[in-house]
């Protein structure tokens, strides 16, 4: 390949990154204004391309589904950071939860669009899984100490699991709508009492 060649398509590539990374900004910034199921006309239009474009860059939604899927554990990642497991126990409840509650209302508008599609599309349920699995995983690190102690473990993790998943937040949240600050609040005194039982 010529070097002319190498630039024209290394152009075409970095342009189609681009456009590809315009159309997810597009669909994140649907969901995060509340339309939850944001049509492929509605998101090219925002994404000021065609829905030629868009098709020919996700060959259908379940494809786009799965880059925004990819695009939210990105920002995630962000959020997410590793407790001392060796810090005092109320630290450790402290950070916990209000690193979930960061990661909650960051993760609220993909959670609220997600629970419309997840019946049918394999992109979202993996992604429920795999938050699911990230906070058992940052469960079994933080509380590692009083987890050894626990006459059932694992029941002690889907005890905590279940007190700070999407669903325990968005019934306070959405539901009932308390502010965040008293959300945490609530889900910190879950904990505190389900670890006290230890």
């Amino acid at each position: 390949m010529g070097s002319m060649e190498y630039r024209q398509t290394d152009g075409r590539m970095q342009r189609s990154e681009r456009t590809r990374a315009l159309i997810l900004q597009a669909h994140a910034d649907l969901l995060r204004e509340g339309v939850l199921k944001p049509t492929a006309a509605l998101i090219s239009e925002r994404a000021g391309v065609s829905r030629r474009t868009l098709w020919s860059n996700f060959h259908d939604m379940e494809s786009l589904l799965g880059a925004t899927v990819d695009y939210w554990f990105r920002l995630d990642d962000q959020l997410r950071t590793v407790i001392d497991p060796g810090a005092p126990l109320e630290d450790r409840i402290s950070r916990f939860c209000a690193e979930r509650e960061r990661r909650l209302v960051n993760i609220a508008p993909a959670a609220r669009a997600a629970v419309l599609g997840e019946p049918v599309s394999p992109a979202l349920q993996a992604s429920r899984r795999g938050h699911i699995g990230r906070v058992r995983s940052d469960i079994e690190n933080a509380f590692a100490t009083e987890l050894a102690k626990a006459d059932d473990p694992t029941q002690l993790v889907d005890a905590i699991t279940v007190a700070t998943s999407w669903n325990a937040w968005s019934l306070m949240f959405d539901d009932h709508g308390y502010p965040a600050p008293h959300c945490r609040e609530v889900m910190e005194r879950a904990v505190r009492a389900l670890l006290a039982a230890v």
